[in-house]
């Protein structure tokens, strides 16, 4: 099907709203991927996310200072650029974003290519969430060394950026080195699709904005989002960049809720308080935020496009 060369936004002074592919879990499935992604397109969603799990391992895994095993989500997990690929051919408008895939167990050269060729496929709809991981098993499996974390990915995005400028490409850096060649195809989107990073140290986050990219926060209250976009905004303005140059796309873990959920209202209640918070999240400096589904699939979109009605 023909796709716009880039798709129109809707509530263009509102938050962006989108929604996780429901790509990981028992429930995972080629027909629910299909069911929300033709809905999302429908119902006027912004965008659709996926996300990279290399493995699962058997047995106890240390998740961020906490030792116990793989929650059973993680058991499967569809890769996210080909899942895309597939919601791209079903879909003509919706927006299409990886949160996250790890980089750093990829060759840069090749990621590139592959999102490139997307945002060829897509119409230019491409958003890439790229994150460094934290599990030594899948840096094993990779053949890649978890030091390379920081310098090195720092490296591999100014790695894509190459591939993704014009032709010849060359690349001459530490971890990685492309000879001047000819890279194609480029993206649909002119330098590449927006670049947003799951960056939650402070370090990471000044990284972040100092090389001009996205912030993708998760959601852990409103201490936590505001200090994250803050300190992200500050290092920006230090590097002389303007703030508002740069997207905040916060990811959500927990559905929305059929009943409101006590106390303030936060991203993680009912329709009618996640609109009462927009807002105030676009004062912060929030340019989307998205959710996962939840277990019933019916529920789920009725509960956005709820949401979505209450914001047009």
């Amino acid at each position: 099907m023909p796709h716009p060369a880039r798709p129109t936004m809707s509530r263009s002074t509102m938050v962006k709203i989108g929604l996780s592919l429901p790509t990981a879990g028992p429930d995972a499935s080629s027909d629910a991927i299909t069911t929300v992604a033709e809905a999302a397109d429908r119902i006027g969603l912004d965008s659709l996310w996926s996300f990279e799990r290399l493995l699962s391992p058997v047995g106890e895994v240390d998740m961020f200072g906490r030792k116990g095993p793989m929650p059973e989500i993680y058991h499967t997990v569809y890769s996210p650029l080909e899942t895309l690929a597939y919601v791209a051919g079903r879909t003509s408008r919706v927006r299409l974003g990886t949160s996250v895939i790890v980089a750093l167990l990829h060759n840069p050269v090749a990621l590139a290519r592959s999102m490139a060729t997307l945002d060829q496929l897509s119409g230019g709809r491409l958003i890439a969430g790229l994150g460094q991981g934290w599990m030594p098993q899948e840096f094993d499996a990779a053949g890649v060394d978890m030091a390379r974390q920081g310098a090195g990915f720092g490296e591999f995005i100014e790695a894509m950026r190459a591939v993704w400028g014009p032709d010849p490409v060359s690349f001459d850096g530490k971890f990685y080195s492309i000879t001047p060649s000819k890279v194609n195809p480029k993206p649909a989107q002119p330098g590449g699709p927006p670049i947003i990073v799951g960056a939650s140290t402070p370090a990471s986050i000044r990284r972040t904005a100092r090389t001009k990219l996205g912030l993708n926060p998760l959601w852990f209250g409103w201490e936590s989002l505001e200090s994250s976009i803050g300190a992200f905004h500050t290092a920006a303005r230090d590097a002389g960049i303007d703030p508002a140059e740069l997207p905040v796309v916060v990811r959500v873990n927990q559905p929305l809720s059929a009943a409101p959920a006590e106390g303030d209202a936060t991203p993680v209640g009912s329709p009618d308080q996640v609109a009462e918070i927009l807002p105030r999240l676009k004062k912060l400096g929030v340019t989307e935020i998205f959710w996962p589904l939840g277990s019933d699939i019916d529920q789920g979109l009725g509960l956005m496009e709820r949401l979505v009605d209450q914001t047009r």
